[in-house]
C-alpha cells in the first residue's frame, strides 16, 4: 500500500470532505475512485479544455494592443470605470 499526500486550502478541503460524505463516502475513497477512473480511461476521467474567450474581449485585446480606442488618463479609478461603462 502507498500513500499520497496532496496539498489544498482548508476551504477546498471542507467542501471536498462535505461533498464526498453526502455522496455516502470520504475524500480518500473519492480520490482512490478518480485514480481508478483514470487508469480505466487511459487518462483523465473528464474533458479538459480552456473556457472560450468572448469575441468582445478578442477585439478588446487587439484594440489594446493596437492603441486604439483607448480613453484617458484618468486620475482616479472611479472615472476609468466610469468611461468603461459609457
Amino acid at each position: 500500500m502507498a500513500t499520497i499526500q496532496v496539498r489544498v486550502d482548508s476551504d477546498t478541503k471542507a467542501a471536498a470532505d462535505s461533498l464526498f460524505s453526502s455522496l455516502g463516502f470520504d475524500t480518500s475513497t473519492a480520490v482512490r475512485m478518480f485514480l481508478a477512473a483514470s487508469l480505466e480511461n487511459n487518462g483523465l476521467p473528464f474533458q479538459v479544455r480552456r473556457h472560450a474567450v468572448k469575441p468582445d474581449l478578442l477585439e478588446a485585446i487587439e484594440d489594446s494592443r493596437q492603441r486604439r480606442n483607448l480613453h484617458g488618463p484618468f486620475s482616479a479609478a472611479e472615472e476609468a470605470v466610469k468611461s468603461m461603462l459609457e
